[in-house]
């Protein structure tokens, strides 16, 4: 097949949209498929293979981390017109996945999408309910011509089908455990952030509001004194929470900033638990990369993590956004070292089961069943 797929975040961006196609065509590389990528581009530059077309981008002012791109639609007509792929993948919704939707009608090109981000959830961290419908509408009228929407997780097919959209389809994500693993020195790391307590609980993601990470600080600060003093919190990663969550957290915390990937997985296999409160995940990747590192998750019970975490078995549901909840199952798996075992180890073999290369091959088989059915509706009687 020929791929074209069309994103508005693209490596080396640091987020689950731009982590999950890269690793995508990683795998298209070692496959007889053929694809491009029109991406924006960065600040800093990029060097690329001549499979990736960066369009001009300016930094989004209510959202630094995001970027908005100005396509240049008749340089993308030219580069579809040449590529002539058999099927463009639109990511995002937005200035490039518009200008990927415009070229498949315009050409008649077979165009399918994927469904990563909850806007809608976004919003009311950022006081703008008020654009709720719009957003709606917008996202309905801009997957309605999708062939197929692909969602990561099973409450996301659900909340999308209540709402109307149709052609869903799930698929989920995987995890690589050649660098998620738990075969790596307690000591080096308790050595390195000078930790000297018995437990280190660890949050990986995003620090903005809509990762509900200020609930984290509420957590370490209302728990039990003996437990707050036996237990040592690392907070990885950045964004324009941290100020705050650094000013709340008043001890045995470590913010790292932002860490390369191998780095993350480290600090997370030598945890004790890991403690997720976002509610506006449609899937969750570093959920399933805790548990192939063998460390149970504590999670809110929103959003695509439900799919991931099995109650009592590979960690704890809590409900959302209730500091006691989690501060009940914090308790409960800390104080249960046979049990906190137990859930390491059945975590370790489900993550074990959700690899990268079979959720690609069922997208990969996806788009081919796609393009069969069109060619055969397209013979003549």
């Amino acid at each position: 097949m020929k791929i074209a797929i069309f994103t508005d975040t693209f490596s080396p961006d640091v987020n689950g949209v731009a982590k999950t196609l890269e690793r995508f065509t990683q795998f298209l590389d070692q496959t007889d498929h053929c694809y491009i990528v029109i991406s924006p581009k960065q600040p800093k530059g990029e060097i690329d293979a001549g499979k990736i077309y960066r369009q001009s981008s300016f930094r989004f002012p209510l959202y630094k981390d995001c970027r908005i791109s100005l396509p240049n639609t008749n340089f993308l007509k030219d580069i579809i017109l040449s590529f002539q792929p058999d099927i463009i993948h639109l990511a995002t919704p937005f200035s490039i996945g518009l200008s990927g939707l415009h070229i498949a009608k315009k050409y008649q090109i077979p165009v399918v999408g994927s469904y990563h981000t909850d806007f809608d959830q976004y919003l009311k961290y950022y006081h703008l309910n008020f654009l709720s419908k719009p957003l709606w509408r917008y996202m309905k009228w801009f997957h309605q011509p999708l062939l197929r929407i692909f969602v990561p997780s099973s409450v996301t097919y659900q909340q999308l089908q209540k709402r109307g959209f149709t052609n869903l389809q799930i698929w989920q994500r995987g995890v690589d455990t050649k660098i998620f693993h738990r075969n790596f020195s307690n000591n080096n790391v308790r050595m390195k952030y000078s930790i000297k307590e018995r437990f280190i609980l660890t949050y990986a993601g995003r620090l903005a509001p809509e990762k509900n990470v200020e609930l984290l600080a509420e957590i370490a600060n209302n728990l039990p004194t003996a437990l707050q003093d036996n237990i040592h919190w690392i907070i990885i990663g950045d964004g324009p929470s941290k100020m705050s969550l650094q000013q709340k957290c008043n001890q045995n915390v470590t913010f790292t900033g932002f860490l390369p990937q191998r780095e993350v997985a480290k600090l997370i296999a030598v945890s004790d638990l890991f403690v997720f409160p976002s509610e506006t995940e449609t899937f969750g990747n570093v959920v399933l990369e805790a548990l192939a590192a063998g460390t149970p998750v504590v999670a809110a019970r929103a959003g695509g993590v439900q799919d991931i975490i099995q109650q009592d078995f590979t960690g704890w549901l809590c409900e959302a956004n209730n500091s006691t909840s989690f501060i009940q199952a914090i308790e409960s798996i800390l104080g249960n070292v046979e049990w906190r075992h137990q859930l390491a180890e059945n975590a370790i073999r489900y993550a074990q089961k959700q690899r990268w290369e079979d959720r690609f091959n069922d997208l990969s088989e996806a788009y081919q069943a796609i393009i069969d059915e069109i060619k055969k509706q397209q013979k003549p009687a």
